[in-house]
């Protein structure tokens, strides 16, 4: 008889690493590449990422995974900060720090895009409603939350270009294959769909090779991060400005695409 474990009610010093009841992760690339194509018909279907990564298990998740929380930085954190989203949606509270901190920033980036971290947590849950309150769920947790706040930090928008650039740095900083996949995968259906000879590719591969130059951010203190002067921050991070992101934004708009809508202007 299967028991079905429950440590919701454990705090957070008693919780287990890997709760004794989550599946096994599974390699599925040809179910990864079904999702692909349903994500490319809408940029905005946020759930078919989520499929995504769970057919491309990232090797050595875990490992990486226990050697943070067991830190003395990571226990530290999860104490300090249990949860993201509380603090990334008080904007009440981040707007009480300095004026060019990143907190202003991300501000400005969630309000003027109509985003929240509450929303990106709710599409998730649509997608995966079981919790299993482990350890390796709160780290996981933590790269998901940090997602639009790397679009601030590395100065990249949401346009396809945009999200596969940030995949491509996430990917520099946590290897996983399904940030490799989509990143790619989406340069090469942008070469398939705009003909231009926008430097996609060199794009990418610059915000994979800045993520990996830059510390792990969601093993960062986020409320830290959010205090600090947004220009001063990506300088120690070795975060530079994406000269081919925005070479391939002239070159589109050169050729009268919009980088923004460039796949719908396509079609």
């Amino acid at each position: 008889m299967k028991i079905d474990h429950d440590f919701t009610a454990l705090g957070d010093s008693q919780r287990p690493f890997i709760h004794p009841d989550r599946p096994a992760a599974r390699f599925r690339p040809l179910k990864a590449l079904h999702h692909f194509r349903e994500l490319i018909k809408d940029k905005e279907d946020t759930e078919q990422v989520f499929h995504i990564f769970e057919c491309l298990p990232r090797p050595g998740f875990r490992k990486d995974a226990r050697a943070f929380v067991e830190s003395d930085k990571g226990r530290a954190l999860l104490v300090s900060e249990p949860e993201l989203a509380p603090i990334l949606d008080d904007h009440d509270r981040l707007r009480e720090m300095p004026e060019g901190s990143l907190a202003h920033a991300y501000c400005d980036f969630m309000e003027k895009e109509g985003l929240s971290a509450a929303g990106l947590i709710a599409e998730y849950d649509r997608f995966s409603p079981r919790k299993y309150h482990d350890l390796i769920e709160w780290y996981g947790f933590r790269q998901r939350d940090t997602h639009d706040l790397l679009h601030v930090l590395t100065g990249y928008g949401r346009d396809a270009l945009g999200e596969a650039c940030v995949l491509a740095f996430t990917y520099g900083q946590n290897p996983s294959l399904g940030n490799v996949f989509i990143a790619y995968a989406a340069g090469l259906n942008m070469k398939k769909q705009v003909r231009s000879d926008a430097p996609i590719f060199s794009a990418i591969r610059e915000a994979q090779k800045m993520g990996k130059a830059c510390r792990k951010i969601n093993e960062e203190s986020i409320t830290d991060l959010l205090a600090q002067p947004l220009a001063q921050l990506r300088q120690r991070l070795h975060i530079r400005t994406p000269h081919f992101y925005h070479q391939a934004h002239a070159k589109f708009r050169a050729r009268d695409i919009d980088p923004y809508d460039m796949l719908a202007q396509a079609a």
